[in-house]
């Protein structure tokens, strides 16, 4: 039911994990694209000392060094980080750094590269789940149902999952122990769009879309979905896709039996910009370094 692109999911189910290397940083070396082309080997020469100068960032005492933050981050190599610092590419609490050896406060500062904030803390977890039906969003259940912890073995940290689905709704979900990031992205006042493919009786009136994006009366008010369109129909049945940003419980299904479809099957696909692509269910992945700083651009972070 959903648009596919690579898989990052292992044979066993869950793509391996290093106990000591938060999943943030492994999207560089998994083979994702940096956050730039990575150019050649950089020659240092006399006018380094200059660009050494061309900054006046106040060094952390017993602060990181700049290009080994970006490194950690999954940016790319530490060479090719001290690329992006040289041409004036880095950005620390608003301000550009072209020195090399210049110290910082990953917990504290936000840093970003080409105008991409990145994740710099290396505590930090960010993971996408392609969460099967017949699961619920919880942590825990006191009747022994299936829970999105079954799928997190091997993540120690408190994760908090962004929105919910329903425990016949399958798809994206994005797990994060990043409580502000995680918060925005839930808050409908921020505007982040989630995508939904659903079956549904056909043939469709050629209304629904219309009554869909002016908006359908539910007994808690007014549903509006932001997009609307049919992927596929036939004589007895349809596929559509409906975006929207809020997040009211049993929303998709709600205004799609309102108009008289309602859903057999729902799959969330999109989340802003994360995409459930062709991740398997049931398994997890962590997001790249690109993906975080799309999402904190997102919300506006």
């Amino acid at each position: 039911m959903s648009a596919r692109g690579p898989d990052p999911a292992s044979p066993g189910g869950r793509p391996p994990r290093s106990p000591r290397q938060s999943p943030a940083r492994r999207g560089h070396a998994s083979g994702a694209p940096p956050l730039a082309s990575e150019p050649g080997p950089r020659e240092h020469d006399d006018d380094q000392q200059d660009d050494d100068e061309r900054d006046s960032l106040i060094d952390v005492p017993g602060g990181v060094r700049l290009q080994k933050v970006l490194a950690a981050a999954g940016v790319g190599s530490r060479r090719y980080c001290e690329e992006l610092i040289g041409e004036g590419r880095v950005e620390v609490d608003g301000e550009t750094v072209r020195r090399y050896g210049a110290r910082v406060d990953p917990e504290h500062q936000v840093i970003r590269v080409d105008g991409m904030r990145i994740p710099s803390r290396q505590d930090l977890v960010y993971l996408a789940l392609n969460k099967p039906a017949g699961v619920l969003t919880t942590m825990s259940d006191d009747r022994g149902r299936p829970t999105i912890a079954d799928f997190l073995e091997g993540y120690p940290e408190r994760l908090y999952h962004v929105g919910r689905l329903d425990y016949d709704t399958e798809g994206l979900m994005l797990l994060m122990n990043d409580g502000e990031l995680a918060h925005r992205l839930a808050h409908p006042s921020y505007g982040v769009l989630k995508t939904y493919l659903a079956d549904v009786p056909g043939p469709l009136p050629r209304d629904v879309g219309r009554r869909l994006l002016t908006g359908v009366e539910l007994e808690d008010g007014v549903a509006t979905a932001d997009k609307f369109r049919v992927v596929e129909q036939a004589a007895s049945r349809a596929l559509v896709e409906l975006t929207l940003h809020e997040g009211r419980k049993h929303i998709v299904r709600r205004m799609l039996a309102e108009v008289g479809h309602p859903v057999s099957r729902l799959v969330r696909t999109h989340v802003g910009p994360i995409a459930l692509g062709s991740q398997r269910p049931g398994t997890t992945r962590p997001l790249t370094t690109r993906e975080i700083g799309e999402l904190y651009a997102a919300v506006g972070l």
